[in-house]
């Protein structure tokens, strides 16, 4: 009774942390849109779809956000199936391949294709020297939207491929061999049986790709892409304490992410009523003969090289000297300096301690988080469990700039400013003076401001930066106590072990190794967020790397080259921490990509 009494708390003070960091950001930017000085209002809301600009920003990104799916989709579901289906040689290089962009955040990928396929880029002077054009072609269309889709797509295309991947693994082939003894052919086995059966990790990893590629603030920013309602929110900040507009611009964002979510979970992601899903026996994968593995490869390998083509110009701009690589195949000269220049100069060298400690300090607490909501979720049978689980969750299917804002329209509210609200007014009745004064004019400005004269944002870039990734910690632990057994707990608690003590001595070793999975993850992602990071941080000493990268990128001189360089480090950091997670989640890798 005393332990379930202790599981109560827990659950309690985690739905309260959630509560306060994760809803009460949003309603901050909900009542900023429909609230002002004459009261509840939607004339800021109507405002945006009467601006012509604002109206074209939000169909541009939708465009994106619904071509960028579409993209990932009609990469992944072949892929997939081959992958799944069929067994040839180098298969399990390919399959590491296929998940290389995913170490590369798609914005710092626009630098490598501005150097591949800009104006003074490597195919532009290809083209030249063979005498196919006579001038430079401008491939980015002005303004690079069909690149921003096609960039994103090539990079989110993994988290849909790996949900489709565990899906297929997870379909009874009795099923399909029972259709095929009727007389059903590939295609119509593949559109009533394999298709359906496939909706719930289809939803699962779209969901993700479009609330991602809709909301991707800093692609468009790389692009110079500003029609777009990510970024027409960016520029607001500037008039944020004057304007309503960046509010309802958000809110406006936020419902239609929400309502596609909840559309497509309705539709694609409900679980089928009829059938079952679950694999009983094992499939045996097709051997493929050489012309069959030349296909594979021809298929698996053409996609992969194709989505690694920005990190391939990322990395060879990191190895040229500044201004060696202008209108010719590949850089004129080399050098190592830049990333010794990423490291030492004063803007990188200051933002990577800062992403350090950020994203040290997050994963610290999704760790401390991610425990125990995995804990009560697996082991209790708690009423309010599903509600943590909805809570914990929920950050994947909420847009990160969204997210962003309601934390800068946080700071903007008492305790971060202004003075107290009139509710707690009766407060002054029974405090002394001087300590009403300090309560009641804005107590907590030292530790959390974001566009004051003295910001101070790393309070919130540490809160945001653990809300945002505290769901693969969740599911990464969640994943590895539902392989151990619970024996050792109930065991431990029968001969008088406290919680506290089952928790340090049996939980936490017996799930360690994911654990560290989960809190790698967090921690690289954490290094590269954008959203966060590009809203948060608004003074140079501030900067983490993301901001630090896109400063760099507009600076003249030798700005681009060392952000190529903290890019590249940036894919090493990324490469290394996915190679971890793997080789402790295998296939359930997946798992923590799903929304």
């Amino acid at each position: 009774m005393r332990a379930r009494r202790i599981d109560f708390i827990i659950l309690a003070g985690l739905l309260a942390i959630l509560g306060l960091f994760l809803l009460l950001p949003i309603w901050y930017s909900v009542h900023g849109a429909l609230h002002d000085s004459k009261g509840w209002t939607l004339f800021h809301i109507l405002d945006v779809f009467r601006d012509p600009q604002l109206r074209l920003g939000l169909w541009n990104a939708l465009a994106i956000g619904l071509l960028t799916t579409l993209i990932a989709a009609i990469v992944s579901i072949p892929m997939a199936m081959v992958s799944a289906r069929c067994a040839f040689a180098g298969k399990g290089f390919l399959n590491a391949l296929l998940l290389a962009p995913l170490i590369l955040p798609p914005f710092v990928g626009a630098i490598g294709i501005e150097a591949i396929i800009g104006r003074t880029g490597s195919l532009n002077a290809i083209l030249m020297n063979i005498g196919a054009i006579s001038a430079p072609i401008d491939f980015l269309l002005d303004g690079g939207f069909v690149f921003i889709i096609l960039l994103q797509g090539l990079h989110l295309y993994p988290i849909l491929y790996l949900n489709l991947l565990a899906s297929l693994a997870n379909i009874d082939p009795g099923l399909e061999e029972a259709a095929r003894n009727v007389g059903a052919g590939p295609w119509r086995r593949f559109t009533r049986i394999t298709l359906p059966m496939l909706r719930p990790g289809f939803f699962a990893g779209a969901t993700i790709v479009f609330v991602w590629s809709f909301t991707e603030l800093g692609t468009p920013l790389m692009f110079g892409f500003r029609t777009v309602t990510s970024v027409q929110i960016f520029d607001g900040l500037k008039e944020i304490e004057t304007s309503r507009q960046p509010y309802a611009l958000t809110v406006v964002m936020f419902v239609v992410a929400t309502s596609i979510y909840l559309i497509g979970r309705s539709t694609l992601g409900r679980s089928l009523a009829t059938t079952s899903t679950k694999a009983s026996v094992g499939r045996v994968e097709t051997p493929l003969g050489w012309k069959g593995s030349i296909g594979a490869w021809a298929l698996l390998g053409g996609i992969a090289f194709i989505a690694c083509l920005p990190h391939i110009g990322v990395v060879l701009s990191a190895f040229s000297v500044s201004g060696s690589w202008y209108q010719t195949i590949l850089p004129q000269a080399w050098t190592f300096a830049n990333f010794a220049h990423a490291l030492q100069h004063p803007l990188a060298a200051g933002a990577i301690r800062n992403s350090l400690f950020l994203a040290g300090f997050a994963v610290l607490l999704d760790l401390i988080l991610g425990v125990a909501a995995a804990r009560i979720l697996v082991r209790t049978k708690l009423p309010l469990r599903w509600l943590l689980d909805v809570m914990v969750m929920l950050p994947i299917a909420v847009p990160g700039l969204v997210l962003a804002f309601g934390f800068v329209s946080m700071s903007l509210e008492w305790p971060f400013a202004a003075t107290a609200p009139s509710w707690l007014g009766w407060m002054q009745m029974i405090l002394p003076t001087s300590w009403w004064m300090w309560f009641s004019q804005a107590p907590l400005a030292s530790w959390g401001n974001i566009v004051g004269a003295e910001p101070n944002p790393f309070p919130f870039l540490i809160i945001a930066y653990a809300i945002r990734r505290l769901p693969y910690v969740v599911r990464s632990t969640v994943a590895g106590l539902e392989q151990t057994p619970v024996d050792l707990e109930e065991a431990a608690a029968s001969v008088g072990a406290k919680p506290g003590r089952i928790l340090r001595k049996i939980v936490v070793p017996l799930v360690a190794a994911n654990m560290i999975a989960g809190g790698l993850l967090a921690f690289s992602l954490s290094m590269l967020e954008v959203s966060d990071s590009l809203l948060l941080a608004q003074r140079e000493a501030d900067f983490p790397v993301t901001k630090a990268i896109y400063t760099l990128f507009d600076r003249l001189g030798d700005g681009p080259a060392i952000a190529s360089a903290m890019g590249t480090w940036a894919m090493l950091l990324l490469a290394a921490t996915m190679m971890a997670a793997s080789s402790v989640l295998g296939k359930r890798l997946g798992a923590v990509f799903r929304g």
